[in-house]
């Protein structure tokens, strides 16, 4: 494939207005609208690595972690199970720092966004002191479901389209069924999150899956500006936080299942 066809795959598998940028021969800059919650962009390099085409963070992942924690902690304990368990499910590799992905069977668009979903998920451990306070958000959110729908028949954690998505990269928190459409639901605590909840759904949109958008935030006001306006266009309804909005989010779930 030539670099153009390359950079369609992506934009067509990821988003529209990624770039690439040569930096040489058969090695590229590749440009994405993601933001950490910095307002830094993840450095993506695509280069071939003796006739392998492979995707690179060249080490800015790790780089950026270890300003504020001792890479020995990187390497031990919750943190390193959390990297070595996204390594392991976005079939990335850990080169001495390195973030590595290589392009299978010419998946170039797929193994993009598995790229990105991998890095974006490892800068989480960032905010790992903040853990008990995010888990205590899924279990939240997970509660309300639960006990707004007992009938497990009508409600799917971590859902994806097996027909479409066999290999679970575009998931959803929660799918709600039997409504007149099935509602694609998130529980969203961070930027990154956000962000790939906005692929998701951007995603699920250009296979014309029916469905309705809901969106539940730890806290809204942490996302960023940009982060949260590209969220915006593509969900239909959000509620700012869980704790302020419990009957609010109780009462437009039940709502909707009382129209279909």
């Amino acid at each position: 494939m030539t670099a153009r066809e390359i950079e369609k795959s992506f934009q067509e598998k990821v988003n529209e207005s990624i770039r690439m940028v040569s930096e040489g021969e058969e090695r590229y800059r590749v440009l994405t609208p993601f933001i950490f919650e910095d307002g830094d962009h993840p450095v993506i390099v695509f280069k071939n690595e003796g006739g392998q085409w492979v995707l690179t963070d060249e080490g800015n992942t790790f780089m950026r972690l270890t300003y504020e924690i001792d890479e020995k902690d990187l390497l031990r304990g919750t943190r390193q199970k959390i990297i070595s368990n996204t390594l392991s499910l976005y079939q990335a590799d850990d080169r001495d720092g390195i973030i590595t992905k290589p392009v299978v069977g010419g998946e170039y668009g797929n193994a993009l966004y598995s790229f990105i979903q991998a890095i974006m998920k490892i800068s989480d451990v960032h905010y790992l002191n903040r853990e008990g306070v995010r888990s205590t958000f899924m279990e939240d959110f997970r509660s309300i479901i639960e006990e707004t729908i007992p009938d497990e028949r009508r409600r799917q954690f971590k859902w994806h389209d097996e027909r479409l998505d066999p290999m679970g990269n575009y998931e959803v928190d929660c799918r709600i069924n039997g409504t007149l459409k099935p509602n694609f639901v998130f529980a969203l605590s961070s930027d990154d999150r956000t962000s790939i909840a906005t692929i998701t759904l951007l995603q699920y949109e250009k296979w014309r899956v029916s469905h309705h958008s809901l969106a539940v935030f730890e806290d809204q006001e942490r996302i960023g500006r940009k982060v949260l306006a590209r969220f915006s266009d593509v969900c239909e309804k959000q509620f700012s936080s869980l704790d302020a909005n419990r009957d609010r989010i109780i009462r437009y779930i039940q709502e909707e299942l009382i129209a279909s």
